[in-house]
């Protein structure tokens, strides 16, 4: 039975060593066939050719970093008046009462300008979160695909997404909590500061540094469900638009349009995105404004109607952010020339094992 994982796929892209079965208390590292030589050959002259870099290497790693901060940066801050009325309508229902009620408030209140209160923080919070997502990421990807063998990392590619992603957003949010915070006071309290420079004092002063991170559990039950539904539904819908929906082969698109397919898998992926993870997301935003609230003196509070709050801006938002950063991300490594593995496709040793060649 062991012997048939010998000749494992060549085409996924979660490689790993593979062995032979034990003889005479001996593991032995299976030997690569001529025809699977002359395949890395011919994809190693490749990479040689058209990357800038080796798929897993420090340099990989560092630039997919620098593409999760533009695209996450960039795109947050984009989106921070809407942001800031979503925030608004969670923790003060009563005086914003929808999304454009909300808008026609804050305008009244603070003028244009006052829609852009929490760019600063919003800023470095989410480059310093889409580092650590996207860079963190990759290195998950690459380390638990190469743990489980070419063949289970394949069966079971949906698991590897969502434990990959999970644990990268786990050191992503660590990341963003101080500055989501400050964010989050400057927007929904009135008065208390309308600049990053005097918040961040302001806060500290009152409570110290748990100020900054007493936000973090409910910000990894918010972002963690969120995260995992972003990559796993965004890598899976890629893949079944080039199986089912796009009428020639990835090999065959230019650029221009595999990142319109990454724009499209994005915008999906967003959309379930937001539901999934907005009840903690009105759980932050009203934990971050209160002072010695606990997340689940909030949750009671809110109940089961209130943590809904917001939900269309948040699916607008959301849905629109996530295919933005996305096409960034895809953009940058298109750009930088960073190899961009295709959709998995089954190994060759499963098929045979499965009866699907002759």
């Amino acid at each position: 039975m062991f012997s048939s994982l010998a000749p494992l796929a060549r085409l996924n892209p979660f490689y790993a060593p593979h062995f032979q079965p034990i003889q005479d208390g001996v593991r032995k590292r299976a030997e690569p066939t001529e025809e699977a030589t002359t395949r890395r050959s011919l994809a190693a002259a490749s990479a040689s050719e058209e990357y800038s870099c080796e798929y897993g290497s420090l340099k990989f790693y560092a630039l997919c970093g620098v593409g999760g901060v533009l695209s996450c940066g960039l795109t947050h801050t984009a989106v921070v008046p809407l942001d800031l009325v979503k925030c608004r309508m969670q923790v003060d229902p009563q005086k914003y009462k929808s999304i454009f009620n909300g808008f026609s408030v804050t305008i009244k209140e603070d003028g244009v300008r006052g829609l852009a209160k929490g760019w600063a923080p919003t800023f470095i919070g989410y480059s310093m979160q889409g580092l650590c997502k996207f860079g963190f990421y990759e290195v998950f990807k690459i380390l638990y695909g190469n743990m489980l063998g070419e063949e289970n990392a394949y069966l079971w590619r949906t698991s590897l997404y969502l434990a990959a992603s999970a644990s990268a957003e786990f050191f992503a949010d660590i990341a963003l909590a101080p500055m989501e915070a400050a964010k989050v006071r400057i927007q929904t309290q009135p008065g208390y500061a309308n600049t990053l420079r005097e918040a961040v004092p302001k806060m500290f002063g009152e409570e110290g540094i748990w100020a900054f991170y007493k936000g973090v559990a409910p910000l990894w039950m918010r972002q963690i469900p969120y995260t995992m539904m972003k990559f796993a539904c965004f890598e899976r819908t890629v893949e079944a638009l080039y199986k089912y929906v796009v009428p020639k082969p990835r090999s065959e698109c230019t650029k221009g349009e595999q990142l319109v397919v990454t724009f499209v898998a994005g915008y999906i992926a967003g959309v379930f995105c937001a539901i999934v993870s907005h009840p903690a997301d009105s759980v932050v935003s009203v934990l971050n404004k209160e002072k010695g609230s606990s997340a689940s003196q909030v949750l009671q509070r809110l109940g089961f109607k209130g943590v809904w709050k917001g939900l269309f801006a948040r699916i607008i938002m959301i849905g629109t952010l996530t295919a933005l950063q996305w096409f960034i991300y895809d953009s940058v490594k298109v750009y930088f020339r960073l190899p961009r593995p295709p959709p998995p496709e089954m190994p060759e040793s499963l098929k045979k094992k499965l009866g699907l060649t002759e």
